[in-house]
């Protein structure tokens, strides 16, 4: 039950998380845990990493569209086709990290965000810090990962 309280009370401050902000804040351990600055701390970074991601794919896409290869040398081409096969993948990648950051807003949102989806427990500050779409705290990362190794081994 208090695990419910603390989401409703985050959901309630989640309402004002797009206040503004100092740029040196950092969220820390003597606050309450995802107060409404944390919230908008998090909310502002998560913003930035998606606009970074859609102006990165919006160059590769200009790209593109210069025109197919020319290299007229046949290892020049070949070089330049993998290049774009990267690239391409690359900008998969981050179309699917598009979608994280999504949820990872919408939790915001809900209330939800901050705290483990498995246990219920918060996620470290750290941890979201270094990785603001983390659902997952630590261990439970760590237990799911050992758990689908053993999986692919059998």
């Amino acid at each position: 039950m208090a695990s419910s309280v603390k989401k409703a009370s985050a959901k309630n401050s989640s309402n004002g998380s797009d206040q503004v902000l100092s740029d040196d804040y950092e969220p820390g351990e003597d606050e309450e845990f995802m107060n409404e600055h944390q919230l908008a701390y998090f909310k502002r970074a998560l913003k930035k990493w998606k606009q970074e991601i859609i102006d990165e794919s919006k160059e590769t896409l200009a790209h593109l569209q210069d025109g197919p290869i020319q290299e007229a040398d046949l290892n020049d081409r070949a070089s330049s086709e993998t290049d774009w096969g990267l690239e391409l993948r690359t900008r998969d990648r981050q179309r699917k990290l598009t979608s994280k950051i999504d949820s990872a807003l919408r939790r915001i949102e809900d209330g939800e965000y901050g705290y483990c989806q498995v246990t219920g427990e918060p996620i470290s500050l750290d941890r979201l810090k270094a990785r603001p779409i983390a659902t997952m705290t630590v261990e439970a990362q760590e237990a799911h990962e050992r758990n689908e190794k053993i999986s692919r081994d059998q």
